[in-house]
């Protein structure tokens, strides 16, 4: 095994009213210097956290992925959100832990990321590009609620002037409205939440360990509400699940109902990891469409073009009679202001080098993507 030379034995005493890992037992990966903890709390009982010094944070994306940025932020791997779907699945094989249960309940928390983030981004060379952050596992997952590394984070992000985005299914986001307000005021600043569908029945089958669908929606309109421009990644839609026409429209319509500032539908797909524990769920909750499935994916971890390009059209399409992107999110003449001063930070040459284009503000319009870091 890979990581034999860095198995921590544990076996100590936490010291903060968790409890370790149990006496003699041996796990994965890390340096002889990490903390196993695991917490009596209902909230957190069967997950157990790893907690790590990173040795850095800001991550360059490799040029081969299809996504729309090119660093990132992770302070956490695994995630107790439990999608039965998520594409980060397989990143866990890598630390010797399973894409399965593993994933769901064994969480690699860096706790010195906001120290970190600072420091790199007062390194000389550093060139003040737009960081992306819960594009792999959520920033905002129930862990964060514990270890609170985002204030850190995000202070560090504003007193730099470096521009950030944040993509999350959680609600704690809010939490940490006042800190994005002052990023907003020198900074770009956007964010999104992700709701593939409003069907509460799938929602608590597929997305077990996340906020519903109505309060991530809640979360769009009240950030909007207070000048942070937020979006919707309408991710996943689920072949024969979520992807009817009245499944369609109920989405997008409260999607519309928030203010979001633009949706992007993106269809499932099932890269190694996500594939096998997907398709278990599957077979045991809709037998039946395992040969529907298996007709889609049967050639790859993506679904047909042609069926992507009918989706994307039809939220295209739901998009514009329902207004989206039309007009400014509620409280965009605040968020208005904070763009005009964010504008002149950035004239000022603060987080921007020089000829360097400042980013552009999120497509109003619903535009076919694929999103992977693997």
């Amino acid at each position: 095994m890979r990581w034999d030379g860095l198995r921590l034995d544990v076996g100590m005493d936490t010291g903060d009213g968790g409890q370790d890992g149990g006496r003699g037992e041996t796990t994965p990966l890390f340096a002889r210097s990490a903390v196993t903890r695991t917490f009596d709390t209902p909230e957190f009982r069967g997950v157990t956290f790893y907690e790590i010094h990173a040795r850095s944070i800001i991550n360059r994306v490799p040029s081969a992925s299809r996504v729309p940025f090119e660093w990132t932020i992770n302070p956490y791997r695994g995630c107790t959100h439990a999608c039965t779907y998520c594409f980060a699945r397989r990143t866990h094989e890598y630390l010797d832990l399973d894409s399965g249960r593993d994933f769901d309940s064994k969480i690699i928390v860096k706790v010195n990321a906001p120290d970190l983030v600072r420091r790199e981004l007062a390194a000389p060379r550093w060139g003040g590009h737009p960081i992306a952050m819960g594009t792999n596992v959520d920033c905002y997952q129930r862990a964060e609620g514990r270890y609170q590394l985002m204030p850190g984070i995000l202070a560090a992000l504003r007193d730099a002037r470096n521009p950030f985005s944040i993509l999350t299914k959680g609600s704690l986001i809010l939490r940490d409205l006042d800190l994005l307000a002052e990023a907003a005021e020198v900074t770009d600043v956007s964010t999104a939440v992700s709701v593939g569908f409003t069907d509460e029945s799938l929602w608590r089958a597929v997305e077990p360990g996340t906020p519903s669908p109505r309060k991530r929606l809640e979360v769009c309109a009240t950030l909007n509400e207070h000048g942070i421009p937020c979006g919707v990644l309408m991710a996943p839609i689920l072949p024969y699940l979520c992807d009817s026409p009245r499944a369609l429209e109920t989405t997008v319509r409260r999607i519309a109902e928030t203010g979001a500032t633009h949706v992007t539908p993106i269809v499932l797909h099932l890269r190694p990891g996500a594939r096998e524990w997907f398709m278990a769920w599957l077979s045991r909750e809709h037998p039946r469409l395992v040969p529907r499935y298996l007709e889609l994916y049967g050639r790859g971890a993506y679904a047909p073009k042609a069926y992507q390009e009918r989706i994307s059209q039809a939220v295209r399409t739901l998009a514009r009679e329902h207004g989206i992107g039309r007009s400014a999110p509620r409280g965009g003449e605040a968020a208005g202001a904070r763009g005009d001063r964010a504008a002149e930070a950035r004239g000022a040459g603060v987080g921007q080098r020089p000829g360097e284009r400042p980013v552009p503000p999120p497509a109003p319009a619903a535009t076919p993507e694929q999103l992977t870091l693997l």
